[in-house]
């Protein structure tokens, strides 16, 4: 805790906003995308799922792979705490919807589905795109993937029960070049990077990374620094919880520190 409180600090040090930018790329999708304030009825659709969540009170069996847990002691958790303390912020899955929704990416891949709060957003932002969703915990992906086929139907989704290295490993992501990709599955430093490389192949000129808990501990923040510093890597966004990564090959490499 003590980490994360000074590394805010020093997030907020370095930080800007619009006014502070001088690409036009990044000032754009800051004014029409992370700083906009317009209603949407959609977010009433995502308050809907996550409510559906909070009122589910039956306990699962949950497994664990990544860094684990820094709120549960045990794995015997119940489905509406999991929600509420471990899932995506409602400000969160508003933004993630909005920057789906600027993009309008095609392919979607998401790693680390958990109880599908992360994945509503997305799949809401682009109602035309194709999620893929990997989970590597079967009882949580399974609350996600009823809770999905009840509330969207219609929609165009695969929701994976595996280990995410295994399933990256086999070269079963490389079906597409994926549009955008949310990292939220195993906040170590060794995992983050080798999902990095190992998904390196199936990027384009606009695809969307995404990083979730960049910050979360000093490897991850190397993680990130290594991430960075990749030569394929062209402009980068920090905005604490998340760290944006694009890979625009007409794009000067910039990095930027946002308020968002």
């Amino acid at each position: 805790m003590l980490f994360q409180i000074k590394s805010y600090l020093n997030f907020l040090w370095h930080s800007t906003n619009e006014h502070g930018v001088h690409s036009p790329f990044v000032f754009n999708l800051l004014t029409k995308c992370f700083y906009d304030k317009k209603p949407k009825p959609e977010y009433q659709i995502l308050t809907n799922y996550r409510k559906s969540l909070l009122e589910n009170k039956n306990f699962i069996e949950v497994t664990d792979f990544g860094a684990g847990s820094k709120v549960f002691k045990s794995n015997k958790r119940q489905i509406s705490k999991i929600a509420s303390t471990a899932g995506i912020s409602p400000k969160r899955a508003e933004l993630l919807f909005r920057v789906t929704n600027y993009f309008k990416p095609q392919n979607i891949l998401e790693i680390g589905t958990s109880l599908g709060l992360a994945s509503s957003a997305l799949t809401l932002g682009s109602k035309e795109s194709f999620l893929l969703s990997l989970e590597g915990c079967q009882n949580t992906q399974s609350v996600a993937e009823n809770l999905f086929n009840k509330q969207f139907p219609d929609f165009n989704f695969d929701f994976v029960n595996s280990e995410f290295s295994k399933f990256l490993q086999e070269g079963s992501a490389n079906i597409c070049s994926w549009d955008l990709i949310y990292f939220d599955g195993n906040h170590s430093k060794k995992a983050t990077l080798e999902y990095f490389n190992l998904l390196l192949p199936t990027i384009n000129n606009d695809s969307v990374w995404i990083f979730d808990d960049i910050h979360w501990s000093p490897e991850m923040e190397e993680a990130w620094e290594i991430i960075k510093n990749h030569p394929k890597v062209k402009v980068t966004i920090d905005t604490f919880q998340w760290g944006f990564v694009f890979f625009r090959y007409e794009q000067e490499k910039e990095h930027f520190v946002i308020r968002a």
